[in-house]
């Protein structure tokens, strides 16, 4: 029988993680921070230092440096610094059940299911650059140069959207083919798509974007697009390389009418296709085979545009969510914000739906309806609390609507620069006795509400809410174009001039100052960029510096 073998030599042990005693050789005067401690105790020390310290730290010494850019103490001091509200878009709150799905970013990456993997650090960075306006900018030209292009009478902005990393632009101008291009972020070249209609003879332009917001499969994004001859046109595009793009689907309508043309918004989630006109009309489209189906036509007389369109999948029975966001008129001249939400049944709903008055519906039509407005007046007698808050609201009526945007759970509502046509200057204007004052009709000066959206479950559920927060004042004068995603709101004034909002906090910040620019322009951004398209030139912000 063999004996039992030895246990290896002390020589050939693996190293200690450090010697924390002094042989004889060693003087008391060689003992140092770094040497005396464990890792894990200076770790806990720097849990007390600010971002600031943190970065103060990194410069001592190589050890310093790499024991401050551990994840889990930038996951304090983001947590600390930004709260959690502002990691909503990465968890993504688009298919609650308690009202408060909010339109997330545009993704760039896949969304990670753990946080040790997330690079907390980075976060910082970023979300501190979006919090102080700091960003890099990088100027495109001659991207929208269309040959032999007729410009369009109307003022129509250019249009953008960001699918990942990939940027879709469309010519505002008009031609007999209006062109989309596709500029992936990456070497790969970038694709043309060509929206010709042999039907017309013409010069026509495009109208309205929408992009599938469904998951792509296998990389490929379904993108509509709407032109001012009623047609609408939906392709395939694959997104690591846009070369292999080709046109899907072709819709043209029976007759011209108010429905169709022109399209000023449009919203898709596969298979729900729904447009917004400028008569204010909407129409739901069934892609769920291979032809484009009309489905429902709704119309309303007392909501006006600007406007704004979110749309969400709710969990049980594949039923979708819009909110529709609107401006209101209010006797005589006046206008304020509306929010209208819908409930459209999905595609293979065995059984028709019934709304709360009995109502059926079909496969792709509108189940049930429920509307809030900023100013709401109470019938009958009221009370002095009842009057107090119907004067506050009174005062935030306006007289024009620049433009309206929200996200599911905030609307950003920002005034007009002059008065509706027809309207002499001092109207609206009160007297220095009247209680009715006029408070937010600056353009300079942005209106954000909050909207609560409880789950309409039953005929006692409680009513949807539009409640004033604050004021949001910025220098970029009357505001050009708006967009708004994952409680972030990002303003292009018509002086050039770029605001960013943090809405949980009511932060802003200047990421542009004015450049004496007077054309209308288009504003998209994401979690890493702010893209504005201002005439032919695209102008990129970049706060992943």
């Amino acid at each position: 029988m063999s004996k039992r073998s030895l246990s290896p030599r002390p020589s050939s042990l693996p190293p200690s993680k450090r010697l924390h005693t002094l042989s004889g050789a060693t003087s008391p005067l060689g003992l140092t921070f770094d040497s005396a401690l464990y890792e894990e105790l200076i770790l806990l020390i720097f849990t007390n230092l600010s971002w600031i310290d943190l970065c103060a730290a990194q410069a001592v010494n190589k050890n310093w440096a790499r024991v401050s850019l551990d994840s889990g103490l930038w996951k304090d001091q983001y947590l600390n610094v930004f709260g959690r509200t502002r990691l909503r878009g990465a968890k993504g709150f688009i298919g609650r059940t308690d009202g408060r799905e909010i339109k997330r970013l545009p993704e760039r990456v896949k969304a990670q299911t753990s946080d040790d993997i997330k690079d907390w650090r980075w976060m910082f960075r970023i979300s501190w650059n979006w919090k102080k306006g700091r960003c890099a900018t990088e100027h495109i030209e001659g991207i929208l140069e269309a040959p032999n292009s007729v410009s369009v009478p109307t003022a129509i902005p250019t249009h953008v959207l960001l699918a990942g990393s990939m940027t879709i632009i469309a010519s505002s101008e008009a031609s007999l083919c209006p062109e989309v291009h596709c500029l992936p972020s990456t070497s790969a070249p970038k694709q043309t798509l060509l929206c010709g209609s042999p039907r017309h003879r013409q010069p026509f332009h495009i109208t309205a974007l929408a992009l599938d917001q469904s998951p792509p499969l296998s990389g490929i994004l379904q993108l509509a697009v709407f032109l001012s001859t009623g047609e609408f046109l939906i392709f395939s595009v694959q997104q690591p390389n846009p070369t292999t793009s080709s046109r899907k689907f072709t819709y043209v309508p029976l007759r011209a009418s108010s429905r169709t043309a022109p399209i000023i918004q449009a919203v898709y989630h596969h298979p729900l296709l729904i447009s917004l006109s400028e008569a204010f009309t909407l129409s739901l489209y069934d892609l769920s085979s291979d032809t484009i189906t009309h489905t429902q036509t709704l119309t309303a007389y007392t909501t006006f545009p600007p406007s704004s369109l979110v749309l969400s999948v709710q969990a049980p029975g594949n039923r979708y969510k819009l909110v529709l966001t609107y401006a209101v008129p209010i006797f005589p001249v006046h206008f304020s914000i509306g929010v209208t939400e819908l409930i459209i049944s999905g595609p293979r709903e065995s059984s028709p739906l019934q709304a709360l008055d009995s109502a059926p519906a079909g496969p792709m039509s509108v189940v049930s309806t429920r509307t809030a407005r900023a100013l709401d007046v109470p019938t009958g007698w009221i009370d002095q609390e009842k009057l107090r808050s119907m004067k506050e609201q009174w005062g935030r009526k306006l007289l024009r609507i620049q433009n309206v945007a929200s996200d599911g759970k905030w609307v950003v509502l920002a005034p007009g620069e002059a008065p509706l046509p027809g309207v002499p200057a001092t109207s609206g204007a009160t007297s220095a006795g009247s209680p009715y004052h006029l408070s937010g009709d600056s353009p300079a000066s942005l209106q954000l509400y909050r909207l609560f959206l409880p789950p309409a479950t039953s005929v006692a559920s409680p009513p949807p809410k539009l409640t004033f927060v604050r004021h949001l004042h910025h220098t970029a004068g009357a505001v050009s174009s708006m967009a708004l995603a994952d409680g972030r709101c990002v303003t292009l004034g018509k002086n050039g001039g770029i605001w960013a909002w943090d809405l949980e906090s009511g932060t802003g910040a200047e990421v542009a100052p004015p450049s004496d620019s007077v054309e209308k322009g288009t504003v998209v951004f994401d979690d890493r960029q702010i893209i504005t398209a201002r005439g032919g030139t695209l102008l990129v912000h970049r706060f992943d510096v």
